[in-house]
């Protein structure tokens, strides 16, 4: 599933860093807190691998 966002892609990648040690849990806050706590490696991939070249800076609700 890819991200909706530049935000989410962010946040998802910032989620993966740390699932992956190379980051500390503590450092995450917010979407990719909750990310972080809720989605697995492999789809936290698929959000983070999305190129954000035409996604918007935030989605509108």
């Amino acid at each position: 599933m890819p991200a909706r966002s530049e935000a989410q892609q962010k946040a998802a990648g910032a989620a993966l860093a740390a699932k992956r040690g190379e980051t500390r849990v503590a450092d995450l806050q917010g979407a990719s807190k909750e990310m972080y706590d809720t989605m697995s490696e492999a789809e936290l991939e698929a959000f983070a691998a999305t190129s954000h070249d035409d996604l918007p800076e935030r989605k509108d609700d």
